[in-house]
């Protein structure tokens, strides 16, 4: 393994624990303390650097030992004492290379979006009722993962169909690292399967499109109301039956990138509007963050991380219990326990993946 420069790498760890303590002075604030937003978002640095910082002093402690056991080696008499020295010599090259691997990962820019919650859209595509109950499929697997961990699932919008699928569905993830965890969960999610309409026993290939958003906070994403045209309209259900007697249903169209997100599944007009801007805002911000992304990582996206909401990532082949994840080419035989909210090995494989690819883009 390539030996890391003693001098590089404690200058980069120096400017990380120089910030901590620029933190840490700033938490003692009373300005600071009296600004909840301020508060907040220094707060959520402190917690990201804290593992860099703790890592950084266990390297130098460590470093500290190879000096002094170096030094016992070149200059004792003692044959004893330099055995000794020898063996522990050899103990601690073997847990700094551990520390330097560690830390490589830890330095690794962060997106500071990855600590957010997320808003989770699901639309059915090509396949028509079969896609449709796939999205269906799809929305109780994130659902089943979501509630194991803990997190909390809001329904901001959907378009069911009468044999219980979605045309589309709308929900947001609270939960600290909730976008970071599932934002690779992006992209063309593919079926294969016997429909339950089919009466001659062929295998169909459906799709569903998945896009994670980071949800945006009032401060990321300012919307004028000048730039909004809201219609609100009389909600309806499946085939077009009325399921509001009143116009409680909101579209909201923002005039300049004409996004248009609407919400009818609330009895009050009120709820359903807010619903639809955390939406929206949530699309905006993407939108922002995906430029400034463009601007910074045009020659170096890995295929991983690129957020290609268009590309096949996924099949689930019902005939083989199979799941196929494209982009690692990861296959696994236990499709019904994945459809059951257990897809944490495939998150974390993928996360392996990112985090691979960043320190080969890095190094």
């Amino acid at each position: 393994m390539e030996q890391t420069d003693d001098n590089l790498f404690l200058a980069k760890l120096a400017k990380f624990e120089s910030r901590m303590r620029e933190i840490e002075s700033s938490l003692e604030d009373l300005e600071v303390l009296k600004n909840p937003e301020k508060l907040k978002k220094i707060s959520r640095e402190h917690k990201t650097l804290m593992p860099v910082v703790k890592a950084a002093s266990r390297y130098r402690d460590i470093l500290a030992k190879i000096k002094e056991d170096s030094e016992i080696l070149e200059s004792s008499p003692d044959e004893e004492l330099k055995a000794l020295a020898r063996e522990e010599l050899a103990d601690n090259e073997k847990r700094r290379c551990g520390l330097e691997e560690e830390l490589k990962i830890l330095l690794i820019p962060k997106d500071p979006a990855d600590e957010k919650s997320a808003v989770f859209e699901i639309r059915a595509g090509t396949g028509g009722e079969e896609a449709a109950l796939f999205a269906a499929d799809l929305f109780r697997m994130y659902s089943k993962y979501i509630e194991r961990r803990g997190w909390k699932l809001e329904l901001l919008s959907s378009s069911p169909t009468g044999l219980g699928g979605f045309k589309e569905i709308i929900f947001s993830v609270s939960g600290e690292g909730a976008y970071g965890t599932l934002k690779l969960e992006s992209g063309v999610h593919r079926v294969q399967r016997v429909p339950s309409t089919e009466t001659q026993g062929r295998i169909h290939t459906s799709a569903a499109s998945v896009v994670v958003l980071p949800e945006a906070e009032d401060v990321d994403v300012v919307i004028d109301e000048k730039d909004l045209r809201i219609d609100v309209y009389r909600s309806s259900g499946p085939g077009g039956q009325s399921v509001n007697t009143t116009d409680s249903a909101v579209r909201i169209t923002h005039l300049p990138t004409g996004l248009v997100v609407t919400c009818q599944d609330e009895k009050s007009q009120h709820k359903n509007k807010a619903k639809a801007l955390k939406v929206l805002r949530a699309r905006l911000y993407d939108i922002r963050r995906k430029q400034e992304e463009a601007k910074i990582l045009a020659s170096r996206r890995s295929m991983i991380g690129s957020g290609d909401r268009s590309a096949k990532i996924r099949t689930f082949n019902f005939p083989q219990n199979r799941v196929t994840d494209h982009r690692i080419e990861l296959t696994l035989y236990r499709l019904q326990e994945i459809l059951s909210g257990e897809i944490d090995e495939l998150i974390g494989r993928l996360q392996t993946a990112e985090r691979n690819e960043k320190l080969r883009s890095s190094s």
